[in-house]
């Protein structure tokens, strides 16, 4: 996890405890849901008794708000250490829909935030500012592609890269709760190449010189 204030009053030790708590308990929403996670099950996963569970996380909206942050952190490490990081090609953006729909549990739980995020926003957690927050990390890093492709002429200036970041995320999680459904990775195929697609639309009719 990146650098949490909370993190500073714990020992080495509490906070390899702690992340290991976050760990499993990620990894139980992720499978059976934040009301199908128990704290039995959880102190049952990691291995920590009940004082030492209520020690790190003495309520379930503190628990569910690490969870977010560390499925945040594991998207974007995902997305800095691959081979389309740099987001400023068109054929970057096609490696990176082909990494989501090569995931072996996108047709069982989807996407690990976006699924977290469907469960939990309408509930009565105080995760929403949160949640919306982590989005748009994750949607920069989009952003900040498209506008290198915009800077290096890769695309057209009338093109608008927060528009197109949004399209691409909203179809990615459109496309994945639709390929959950219909146990089908189909749909996010078809949402992600359209998207895609669309903003190739927005390539000058000619070429510029290679970087």
């Amino acid at each position: 996890m990146g650098g949490n204030r909370a993190d500073a009053k714990f020992t080495a030790k509490g906070l390899a405890a702690r992340a290991r708590i976050i760990e499993h308990a990620a990894e139980l929403i992720y499978t059976q849901g934040v009301h199908g996670t128990s704290n039995e099950a959880l102190r049952k996963a990691s291995g920590v008794s009940g004082s030492q569970l209520t020690h790190y996380f003495p309520d379930k909206e503190s628990l569910v708000l690490a969870v977010i942050e560390w499925q945040t952190q594991n998207i974007l490490t995902a997305h800095a250490g691959s081979s389309f990081a740099g987001f400023d090609t068109i054929g970057a953006l096609r490696e990176w829909a082909a990494f989501f729909l090569t995931h072996e549990r996108v047709c069982q739980e989807g996407c690990t935030l976006g699924s977290l995020a469907a469960e939990i926003v309408k509930g009565d957690l105080d995760v929403r500012d949160r949640l919306a927050a982590d989005f748009d990390r994750w949607k920069d890093v989009l952003r900040a592609g498209l506008d290198r492709m915009r800077e290096h002429g890769r695309l057209r200036g009338d093109a608008d890269p927060a528009r197109l970041a949004n399209l691409l995320l909203a179809a990615m999680q459109g496309g994945m709760l639709l390929a959950q459904i219909a146990h089908d990775v189909t749909p996010l195929r078809d949402a992600l190449t359209a998207a895609i697609d669309h903003v190739q639309s927005f390539e000058p009719t000619q070429a510029p010189p290679s970087a």
